[in-house]
């Protein structure tokens, strides 16, 4: 259906058809309404904001009508909300906790207490913001956190600003974390000011309401789309935005180069506590703002909002860096970069001595989220990709409040000692002590050559399946895509090439500096098999299985480490050969000789690369013949042919020759790599026989 509002700044995603099948769930309601506002990222940020709904419910216990609360839980997005991710609370005795609170100084005892509201006991945790809602009489409420609306939050004269653009239909409370009294200040807010369409929150967002969801979600979209338009007008008209170019950014496909050469530096620099994955983005709004004059002026003050710097830190670090340096001189690029790193640690340091309480946690990780290459672009560092990615995200949003706000007054941050107190709440620290595990292989990038299928395929799917980023390079394209949409995005991605072509080679690894900020695990799976006596091996046979087993080996293992150089945490080179390397047998002789070069090349690198904690090691093959793309075709043929069985009946032969009688798949290759890389952390230069046990291939 045709939208019934036109909007410039915010996208109207409501649908009529879809509404009509919820009609009578205010709940599902609700929730429709939530993911389609956070489907729109300059209306709110992932995971930032929060959304309620109000209805009648038979009270458990005595059977009477009572007005039970909706809410995303604590953690939730409102993007992707279910419900499963929602709270559900008695409304009046959610209000009723008035009447033991004890003011600011014990806000953080009343959360706890949340927990006796619950009309839902299957609720996810209740969230900070929950008495926000609560102490509003409206059936359906948003918070939210547009950009806009965050420029007008966080201008110098804020207050006055709101005034201008809705008169006396918008309230304002000036800043305060979030938290029960902050709920309280919203309730005072709408009955000094009652007929009122929402509130501003200084520097922090926006609060808005109505009688039914879409009512609401009208409203929501209605006072962004004023505030965005009272930006516009002003943007560049006293003064050019951001003060105007100082610094043209490079053209494109020199930035890329650029980022891609500098990612790994970075990422070992940011590691220095625990390994981080990176992202990098060339937006134009991050490009018009790191090649701006006030760059030097803005990017110090941090940002406003709270869901922006506790994603981002509390400011970026800015390189000095010019966009054009040669960054092929990794020593004296990294040399050149230590001093700014180690004056960010020593400032977020004196941040935290200085502002610090009897209770707070201990300091978190001193490195940069945020890191700004002027001419370049952004990168950010985090323990996984989402995470990285959320919070260049969040940084680009807080960009466009800098812009607005200085549009229409002056940019200002959250004082130090505010901003602190939300970064090291106890509640927030809480929340981090909540978070899962980390799995085996989080924080490691791995490139799996022959990724499009079979046993590539296989080997790149444990990896990622233990957590690590996985980058998949085959050299059919169409394969390589089908395999990468198996995984989830901020997981994979994918570079087609041929591994005897160090350019194409080079180019894989760049894709994953520019995804992931570098590579830590290589695993060279690419091959093809060609089963021949002698006098019918043609110079093409062995020319390519040299080319695509052992030159292949060679150029991702040269790509690799020089990546893992600039990194200067080690790392891990996986070569898939074959029993065949080891054990002399008949119709065999170039792909044989192939192997056994692989297996050789291993020994000769872990003997080499040892010291520098990269190990090399080789998983051996054998028999995998379901579900490995090598054994289609004329291999199966010439296997079955020189060992006078058919092609049918190979699996079987090829399970009853091993000491254990187990036909192999590509799932136990791929736990072969996973031992090497995730539990084997001493071992190299070492072969790990995946074949059911063959005597005649054990090396030993």
């Amino acid at each position: 259906m045709e939208p019934t509002k036109t909007f410039n700044h915010v996208s109207y995603l409501w649908d009529e058809a879809k509404a009509a099948e919820l009609a009578g769930d205010e709940v599902a309601l609700f929730l429709y309404r939530s993911n389609i506002l956070g489907a729109d990222l300059r209306i709110t940020n992932y995971g930032g904001g929060n959304t309620s709904c109000k209805t009648i419910e038979k009270d458990v216990l005595t059977g009477e009508d009572a007005e039970v609360m909706w809410i995303k839980g604590s953690g939730g997005d409102i993007g992707t909300l279910t419900r499963k991710g929602i709270a559900g609370l008695y409304t009046e005795r959610l209000r009723s906790l008035k009447s033991i609170y004890r003011g600011l100084e014990h806000e953080d005892e009343m959360v706890a207490l949340f927990y006796h509201t619950l009309y839902d006991l299957e609720s996810a945790a209740p969230s900070i913001d929950t008495p926000l809602h609560g102490m509003l009489p409206f059936k359906h409420i948003d918070h939210l956190h547009p950009d806009a609306l965050i420029a007008v939050a966080a201008a110098k004269d804020s207050e006055a600003i709101t005034r201008e653009i809705w008169g006396d239909t918008m309230g304002w409370v000036p800043w305060q974390r979030p938290g029960f009294d902050l709920g309280l200040q919203l309730e005072k807010c709408l009955n000094d000011n009652p007929g009122i369409r929402g509130i501003v929150l200084g520097s922090h967002g926006l609060f808005t309401w109505g009688d039914t969801s879409y009512e609401c979600y009208m409203n929501s979209l209605e006072v962004i789309e004023q505030a965005s338009q009272y930006i516009e007008e002003r943007l560049g008209k006293d003064r050019p935005v951001f003060g105007g170019t100082a610094l043209e950014a490079l053209p494109e496909a020199d930035r890329k180069k650029q980022a891609s050469l500098l990612a790994p530096i970075l990422r070992g620099l940011c590691s220095s506590e625990k390994r981080m994955i990176g992202h990098f983005t060339d937006d134009e709004r991050v490009l018009q703002f790191v090649g701006s004059h006030d760059l030097a002026k803005l990017a110090p003050l941090g940002t406003s909002c709270p869901d922006h710097f506790l994603r981002t830190k509390i400011q970026p670090l800015v390189l000095s860096l010019a966009p054009d340096a040669d960054l092929t001189q990794v020593a004296e690029v990294r040399n050149s970069l230590v001093a700014s790193f180690e004056q960010y640690r020593q400032e977020y340091h004196n941040y935290y001595e200085t502002c610090k309480r009897d209770n707070s946690p201990a300091i978190r990780d001193p490195n940069p989220v945020v890191i700004l290459y002027p001419g370049v672009g952004m990168f950010t560092f985090a323990k996984n990709k989402q995470t990285a990615r959320v919070a260049a995200e969040f940084y680009i949003n807080a960009i466009n409040v800098m812009r607005g706000a200085e549009a229409i007054s002056e940019y200002t941050a959250l004082p130090r000692q505010e901003a602190f107190d939300i970064e090291y709440w106890l509640l927030e620290e809480a929340k981090l002590q909540r978070m899962p595990k980390e799995q085996p292989l989080s924080r490691r990038v791995a490139i799996v050559t022959g990724g499009g299928g079979g046993i590539g395929k296989a080997i790149a799917d444990k990896l990622a399946a233990e957590g690590a980023n996985v980058v998949l390079t085959d050299i059919v394209e169409d394969r390589l895509k089908e395999a990468n949409a198996t995984y989830k995005r901020d997981v994979s991605a994918y570079a087609a090439g041929d591994v005897t072509n160090p350019a194409e080679v080079e180019a894989t690894f760049e894709k994953a500096c520019l995804e992931f900020g570098g590579v830590d695990i290589v695993v060279h799976c690419a091959g093809l098999a060609i089963s021949k006596p002698l006098e019918e091996t043609t110079q093409k046979d062995w020319d390519i299985l040299q080319n695509v087993l052992v030159k292949g080996q060679f150029h991702m293992a040269q790509s690799g480490v020089a990546v893992m150089r600039k990194q200067g945490f080690g790392g891990d080179i996986v070569s898939i050969a074959s029993k065949n390397g080891l054990v002399a047998g008949p119709n065999n002789v170039a792909y044989g000789t192939a192997k056994a070069a692989q297996q050789h090349m291993v020994r000769l690198l872990a003997a080499e690369l040892g010291p520098e904690k990269i190990r090399v090691n080789t998983v051996n093959p054998d028999g995998v013949i379901v579900g490995s793309k090598i054994w289609e075709g004329a291999w199966a043929e010439g296997r079955a042919k020189a060992y006078g069985i058919s092609v049918e009946e190979l699996p079987a032969f090829y399970a009853k020759r091993n000491l254990m009688n187990e036909i192999i798949y590509p799932e136990d290759i791929a736990n072969g790599v996973f031992a090497l890389v995730a539990i084997l952390d001493k071992s190299t230069g070492n072969i790990i026989n995946v074949d059911g046990g063959m005597a005649n291939a054990f090396v030993r």
